[in-house]
């Protein structure tokens, strides 16, 4: 048997530490090691007990939590997993926390929710932290947006996502042109954080992103990412719409990336597929059904993925065409898309 995942407890609130403490220690693989009400006290409690993982509140004394991530990931990086609560401000904040490094977020109680409810998925994010490539934070220059890019009138490009994917999908969106391909999107995320996060990828990229509307048409120079949690982004259509469909979860997941490539392969169009960093393997069987259908499909590598789990399950049944580092992923899709316009055109 393995050592358990030893996590350390951030919160300013006596009861949500207790709270997230109770939750975490139901789980036999899970020993929560110690708690910490404040950042200047959880600093010294990370040289004295080395975590494997910490939970960490957005708002606190002293020091708020995204100034202690930025800390934690410049000076000694490991897996954070972010604690929140459920308004827009909070999701605004929580964005920011998965864009500097913390692997995955979950909301607090709110009004009739109960803690069991509400840290259900806890448990299982503290496992995928543990599992997950954490590295220091650097400096990068903002990518900038192509602008030899000419587009096929029907190309459609279709990227899937879940741990990790906040920052892997700013990284490929904002080098994106003003024309980019039309592009559709799933990220696994919760429901209250992907307006949040279309608006957020919306101001940092030359595209216009925006969370897909049931019936949109797709158009060039447009980003729809799937609303999260409520149903599951599908392409349909002559002339290709959004269509957002209720529904079991597939794949383990509402929206699924699966559900979504697959419908993508059905249109027979000029098409491209993208499986970014995540745990799990929703995705993997939607993108080899692309690949069948004729599309090119990408998935990134390894090395720069949180979690190698849907990109290496693709791989793994011939699912992807290239594996490419993340920084080389947005040029590599522009060219693809590129390369399909100069085909249909021949």
């Amino acid at each position: 048997m393995s050592a358990p995942i030893r996590v350390l407890v951030v919160d300013d609130s006596p009861t949500m530490r207790g709270l997230i403490t109770a939750a975490l220690r139901r789980d036999p693989e899970i020993e929560v090691i110690g708690s910490a009400a404040d950042p200047l006290e959880a600093r010294a409690l990370i040289k004295d007990l080395n975590p494997d993982v910490i939970t960490l509140d957005v708002e606190m004394p002293n020091m708020n939590g995204l100034e202690f991530l930025e800390k934690i990931m410049r000076l000694r990086p490991m897996p954070v997993v972010m604690v929140s609560t459920l308004t827009q401000a909070g999701a605004e904040v929580t964005l920011r926390a998965l864009e500097m490094g913390a692997i995955d977020a979950v909301g607090k109680p709110g009004a009739g929710v109960t803690a069991v409810d509400a840290f259900a998925e806890l448990t299982l994010k503290v496992k995928t932290a543990a599992r997950s490539r954490v590295r220091a934070r650097e400096a990068v220059e903002a990518p900038r947006p192509r602008t030899d890019y000419r587009p096929g009138a029907d190309h459609i490009l279709a990227i899937g996502a879940s741990t990790g994917g906040v920052e892997a999908l700013i990284t490929i969106v904002s080098a994106f042109p003003a024309n980019c391909p039309a592009t559709v999107i799933t990220q696994h995320m919760p429901a209250t954080f992907t307006p949040s996060f279309a608006a957020r990828l919306d101001k940092m990229s030359a595209a216009t992103v925006s969370e897909a509307v049931d019936g949109a048409t797709l158009m060039p120079g447009h980003v729809y990412l799937a609303p999260g949690g409520v149903a599951h982004l599908e392409v349909s259509g002559a002339t290709p719409r959004c269509r957002l469909s209720e529904g079991d979860t597939v794949s383990g997941h509402r929206p699924s990336v699966d559900v979504l490539f697959r419908s993508i392969a059905r249109l027979r169009k000029p098409m491209t597929g993208v499986i970014l960093t995540g745990m799990g393997r929703d995705g993997a069987q939607g993108l080899l059904e692309m690949r069948n259908a004729g599309g090119h499909t990408l998935g990134q590598d390894e090395a720069s993925c949180v979690v190698y789990g849907m990109p290496r399950v693709a791989h793994e049944i011939g699912a992807v065409e290239r594996q490419l580092p993340l920084n080389r992923l947005s040029s590599a899709i522009l060219d693809l898309c590129a390369a399909s316009r100069a085909q249909t055109i021949a």
